[in-house]
């Protein structure tokens, strides 16, 4: 055998090596994730640097950022408190790692989900949150469309909770960055927990995704990682460096180590070109359309509803037509009221008892104003009510129109001379009188009726409301001087405190009764704030 016969066999081996590693090669090649990155100075929104930052790329768990803003949302909305019990969907139960092993039917509390899916970055977590909030993955997924959509995020398409790779399911560098900024402006209260190298929930501690970053960045405090094969190694993060906060995303990671070399390297670009000093203007607040429904169908916990109509009820055939009184929590046909005490219903105290709240003071003004009633009211409960919105405490709490301007602009209600007694007949043309008398409370109601102010069980002051969790004790001492501000009318007398928790210093309001603690929670969730009562010895 010839030497150059001896050598074909060992060609032909390394020539068949050498075309496997091509098509590795060429197969890696193909599977590897676009990359795209984006710099924004968190200030202002300006954009600093970007590199593909439109291309809609696969976002993996960047998504869960998206599921935790409308989770904080429904939370200050009312939909839902981070005390409740959501029930783990099997839809949940069955989602791949990370996952916390939950188990279909399990019940676990909202807060220790959100922990989950923020740090663990847990699959079944970011799914039972969106299942319980949707109703179902579809659901949820229009939820999360028109959410992005309302923030701004104009590139981004949503198909589950998770991020777990699905077609259609999308998202862009801007996009991304974009939704970190909202959540750093619109949910400060919540922000600490991207920021968590580890956290615990009942029978486990999770540790952060993105914790050897957080080490080892200095300033950094979030946001979010995320990896599939389709997406590579993405991540969402800020820092702080003095008044400076910088946002940078980047998709498309070759590894962990890479994507957080190459986001140090963009934040370190973000902090070099950033303006030493810029105002911080806040994102313009979620857009939604009228016709969004961002209530969940068929739940509702603590939805505050306005009163818009207070109906006089017709009395039975046969028997005379009630008269309108006051009670300390509703106005209501004076028989109702009549054989429960003896009290004179010409003392003050019980007329201002009908003050205190301020359904009673739109109920007072409508009883005075409203042309809507069939027959009209009868002068005797256009006096009660005039006699009670006269009284300087009612109209200290309440600052609305007073009785004479009401009574002169709705004169249909009114008649020209009011008569002698409840039985005398109206004249037939009612006619506006410039400047009525003042209606005095002796003249409310005649001595017979009785009029009697209930007990309230929880008048004792001792409920308190808290309205979040902040960073540091300065910035809880300025929220509650801005509410206190704000609600002087519901807070008044109540006592600011705050306490210093594991996760953050509380702003409380402490000192107040349990019906003024549910009334400031309703109108402090009606503005889109946080707030939860609390309980005597919590």
């Amino acid at each position: 055998m010839t030497a150059r016969q001896s050598s074909r066999p060992l060609w032909g081996l390394i020539s068949t090596f050498a075309a496997f590693l091509l098509v590795l090669f060429l197969s890696t090649a193909a599977q590897a994730a676009p990359y795209a990155a984006i710099v924004m100075d968190a200030r202002t929104g300006e954009v600093l640097h970007s590199s593909n930052a439109d291309t809609r790329l696969h976002p993996a768990s960047l998504t869960k950022m998206l599921t935790l803003y409308i989770a904080f949302e429904a939370v200050r909305k009312g939909e839902v408190s981070l005390d409740t019990e959501i029930r783990v969907s099997r839809n949940a139960s069955q989602e791949p790692p990370s996952k916390l092993g939950l188990r279909e039917g399990q019940r676990i509390k909202l807060r220790y989900l959100i922990r989950a899916a923020a740090v663990k970055s847990a699959n079944d977590a970011a799914t039972a949150i969106g299942d319980y909030l949707g109703g179902s993955e579809p659901a949820f997924a229009a939820r999360m469309d028109r959410t992005a959509k309302a923030l701004g995020m104009t590139s981004s398409t949503f198909k589950n909770a998770n991020g777990l790779t699905r077609t259609g399911h999308l998202s862009t560098a801007r996009d991304m960055a974009t939704l970190g900024r909202h959540l750093l402006f619109d949910y400060p209260e919540y922000y600490n927990l991207f920021g968590r190298k580890q956290t615990s929930i009942p029978g486990h501690t999770l540790y952060n995704t993105n914790r050897k970053f957080l080490s080892a960045y200095k300033g950094a405090d979030g946001i979010k990682t995320g990896y599939t094969n389709a997406a590579g190694f993405n991540l969402v993060a800020s820092a702080v460096r003095g008044d400076v906060r910088i946002i940078a995303a980047v998709f498309g990671g070759r590894s962990t180590a890479w994507r957080n070399q190459r986001m140090a390297e963009l934040l370190d670009m973000g902090f070099d070109r950033a303006p030493r000093n810029a105002p911080r203007l806040a994102p313009p607040a979620p857009n939604y359309a009228p016709q969004d429904p961002l209530l969940m169908a068929g739940k509702t916990v603590n939805r505050v509803i306005s009163v818009t109509r207070s109906l006089r009820p017709r009395a039975r055939p046969g028997q005379p037509e009630p008269v309108l009184v006051a009670q300390a929590d509703a106005v209501v046909p004076a028989a109702a009221v009549i054989s429960q005490g003896d009290q004179d219903p010409d003392e003050s105290d019980t007329v201002l008892a009908a003050a205190t709240t301020d359904d009673i003071a739109q109920q007072v003004a409508e009883l005075v104003a409203s042309k809507s009633y069939d027959p009209p009211p009868e002068p005797e409960a256009i006096e009660v009510a005039a006699a009670v919105v006269e009284q300087p405490e009612y109209a200290r709490l309440n600052p609305m129109p007073r009785p004479k301007d009401l009574l002169t602009q709705f004169p249909a209600a009114v008649p020209a001379t009011a008569p002698a007694s409840a039985s005398a007949a109206p004249t037939a043309e009612p006619v506006i009188q410039a400047e009525p008398a003042v209606i005095k409370p002796a003249a409310v109601a005649e001595p017979e009726r009785v009029v009697v102010t209930r007990m309230n069980a929880s008048a004792e002051a001792l409920w308190g409301v808290s309205i979040g969790r902040y960073n540091t004790k300065g910035i809880a001492e300025r929220i509650l001087l801005t509410t206190a501000l704000s609600e002087i009318e519901t807070l008044e007398g109540a006592e600011r405190k705050v306490l210093q928790k594991p996760t953050g210093w509380e702003a409380n309001f402490v000192g107040l009764t349990r019906d003024a603690a549910d009334r400031t929670c309703q109108r402090l969730t009606a503005r889109n704030m946080t707030c939860f009562m609390v309980g005597p010895g919590t």
